[in-house]
């Protein structure tokens, strides 16, 4: 992640260190800013992503068992805070957790979709990370194409091998890697598209980099379930048992917890979106936010750019539970104030 000062045409880049946490935990974008997409392009996805997230938000309040919502919060909570770790992968680059993955695995693709949307719609709004007009292609590629592909992917290769141990590690390792690789190619569509960058450069910049980024992923992926497993099994198995997931619940919000304290080491280089722009020479079109809440994830007014990336990452994982939460259980909610 980066900081970055435009003055007219030319673009001026602040000094980064791998422990600057300005650097580490904010910068400009993970997701894609507004400027990148067209309009009508960005339209379209919104269109995509509200039909396929509301569609998934009726399926979890109809079919989900309540005692399994409190999972889908901490689960949002855990992937937005390792979304703030970002980790190095080669050339001056790095990379950050999807999670879809880890989600679809855990909660089912439905759940999982709502999950990534609570995550990157409040990285849009109260982080200024991805644009508001951009929201929209952001919840494709992540939330409805990602959660897509490691579905799949989990589906494909669990009936290969089996649901034991092995086909839940081989599962998780193509299920991380495709997930990352697969939202990348259609960022890179959505760009040539919006003639932002021509097919035949943004389908290789952004395939190749996240191909590497994607090896990152697959390895959390296949350790996060291999975790799991060992631990709580039947949450993988949904059965009757796995119902609420509490043990399971209360260690993500812990760990959730831990990654937001660690996030200000992150490292800063630019993520794979940043880097295939810079190169490529579309950076400036990026558009600024046309507000600032808690812009780069840094918490205004505290000084110590460290600890006001902690105490942003912590309002967000407070945010992004409560919103899951709420969205996960709706209809309930709605039931019990009418028979009131």
């Amino acid at each position: 992640m980066w900081t970055s000062e435009l003055s007219g045409a030319a673009i001026t880049w602040a000094a980064r260190t791998t422990t600057d946490a300005a650097g580490a935990a904010g910068g400009a974008f993970m997701h894609i800013p507004d400027g990148f997409l067209s309009t009508p392009v960005s339209l379209v996805l919104w269109v995509v992503a509200v039909l396929v997230v509301g569609v998934a938000l009726v399926k979890v309040n109809r079919d989900m068992d309540e005692k399994r919502v409190p999972l889908m919060g901490v689960m949002a909570a855990a992937i937005f805070a390792g979304q703030m770790l970002n980790f190095a992968v080669t050339g001056g680059t790095s990379g950050h957790l999807l999670g879809a993955a880890i989600a679809t695995a855990l909660l089912g693709p439905w759940a999982a979709i709502v999950v990534m949307t609570c995550v990157v719609g409040t990285q849009a709004i109260l982080f200024q990370d991805g644009g508001l007009l951009a929201l929209g292609a952001n919840l494709v590629n992540m939330a409805v194409i990602g959660v897509a592909v490691s579905y799949g992917v989990l589906s494909v290769v669990r009936r290969l091998l089996g649901s034991k141990r092995t086909g839940w590690l081989v599962g998780g390792l193509l299920a991380g890697w495709s997930s990352i690789f697969v939202a990348s190619l259609a960022c890179a569509l959505q760009l040539a598209l919006s003639g932002t960058s021509p097919a035949n450069i943004a389908l290789p910049a952004m395939g190749g980099i996240h191909a590497l980024i994607g090896v990152g992923e697959a390895l959390i992926t296949a350790a996060a379930l291999a975790l799991v497993y060992v631990a709580r099994r039947d949450v993988l198995e949904r059965g009757e048992a796995a119902a609420s997931g509490r043990g399971l619940a209360v260690g993500g919000l812990v760990l959730a917890v831990l990654l937001v304290v660690l996030s200000p080491l992150a490292s800063s280089h630019p993520d794979g979106l940043e880097w295939v722009a810079e190169e490529h020479g579309f950076l400036g079109s990026m558009l600024e936010a046309p507000f600032q809440l808690i812009a780069d994830y840094v918490f205004p007014g505290i000084a110590d750019e460290r600890l006001a990336t902690i105490a942003a990452g912590i309002i967000g994982i407070a945010v992004v539970l409560a919103v899951t939460w709420l969205a996960g259980s709706a209809r309930r909610r709605r039931g019990s104030q009418g028979v009131a």
